[in-house]
């Protein structure tokens, strides 16, 4: 009852104009979705599609299929609206750093175990094209990064690494492993259709859950402590132990 009405605080804190989206109102949250721009920042566009848009449709089915499944999720953005705009906290007077501190406070507030942030990507090639995760320089978001990009090169027929995303702010000021999906390329005609089309949306967001999925069942029996101490060597040495109990567990069945 406790985490509940901490829960609840944060909400009516964080988010007084706007509902946020989230499967149960109790601990722990498993994921924060964090749907990229929004209301007067539209982010990367081409013609009439923008961004911000794409972000959220793929969002709200990311937060549906894993909230179907029994994960707990949070979903930051329901509509069309900045985030900057909820954020009656934050003394700076730009807009976009507002945008990026509610963001990042609502993860603060909640204690997400991971978050991710969707967003398209933009090139002056047109013929670049494909998914992109950005990670922190912690295991638990390399992790996370290195299996949801697996399944995007799947999806768009691939071979590309995950980045460390130094720069961005997110990443170096989340308290939780959080990704950076970069879902695909809006100047590349054959990545729009993938993020567009209802039925190819479909497929982008199982590759998500996907992704998200396989993580959990890789950390499940992993300790925090454990994870945040390892070395690379330890840690990838666990991650293929788990991932060899888990493949002998489903051999069984």
């Amino acid at each position: 009852m406790k985490r509940t009405c901490v829960v609840f605080t944060a909400f009516l804190l964080l988010y007084p104009g706007h509902a946020i989206a989230f499967s149960q109102a109790i601990s722990p949250i498993h994921v924060i979705i964090d749907a990229g721009h929004g209301g007067i920042d539209g982010g990367t566009s081409y013609g009439g599609l923008y961004e911000k848009d794409i972000n959220l449709e793929i969002a709200r089915r990311v937060y549906h299929q894993l909230s179907a499944e029994g994960y707990q999720v949070i979903l930051n953005r329901t509509g069309d609206y900045a985030l900057s705009d909820e954020n009656r906290w934050s003394k700076t007077s730009s807009r976009h750093k507002r945008d990026l501190a509610q963001r990042r406070g609502l993860a603060a507030a909640l204690d997400p175990q991971i978050m991710v942030s969707l967003h398209v990507n933009w090139s002056t090639n047109p013929n670049t094209r494909g998914g992109l995760v950005l990670y922190q320089q912690n295991h638990q978001s390399f992790l996370l990064a290195d299996i949801l990009q697996h399944h995007l090169n799947e999806l768009y027929g691939k071979k590309d690494e995950p980045k460390a995303g130094k720069t961005y702010y997110l990443l170096r000021h989340s308290i939780c492993p959080t990704v950076i999906v970069e879902m695909g390329y809006i100047s590349n005609a054959r990545d729009r259709e993938q993020m567009t089309r209802p039925e190819k949306q479909a497929e982008l967001s199982r590759a998500i859950c996907s992704g998200i999925r396989e993580y959990f069942l890789l950390v499940g029996s992993m300790q925090k402590d454990d994870l945040e101490k390892a070395s690379w060597t330890q840690f990838w040495k666990d991650v293929w132990q788990k991932g060899k109990q888990l493949w002998e567990k489903i051999q069984a069945m």
